[in-house]
């Protein structure tokens, strides 16, 4: 699936890990919420997961506008970058409130 016909689009997005919280399994903590769009397939067989910028507490469910899309280069895993409505990033701000993960990845920012 073009993922793509996400952007600028209202999802509603599940938070499976938490601002805060730590990932099970590299221990890094996350800085930001990090959840998935429900009902999706991604290229790694997941969900299509996505950050949440513009948000400053820990979310179990949150409902955002699609601002851009994190497309690895190197990996077949793209992630969706939500913000609250109204809300707007420049790529370098994308880049560092991400670097946290995207670090290990080639990628570049799809508008």
């Amino acid at each position: 699936m073009n993922h793509q016909t996400y952007l600028n689009q209202v999802l509603k997005v599940k938070i499976d890990r938490p601002m805060g919280s730590k990932h099970p399994k590299h221990g890094f903590l996350y800085p930001v919420n990090y959840g998935y769009v429900p009902g999706t397939i991604s290229g790694d067989g997941e969900e299509l997961d996505c950050y949440i910028l513009g948000v400053f507490e820990p979310l179990e469910e949150w409902e955002g506008k699609c601002l851009a899309i994190i497309h690895r280069t190197n990996d077949d895993d793209d992630k969706l970058v939500l913000v609250p409505e109204g809300t707007w990033y420049s790529d370098d701000a994308i880049e560092a409130l991400v670097e946290f993960q995207e670090r290990y990845f080639q990628h570049v920012i799809l508008r």
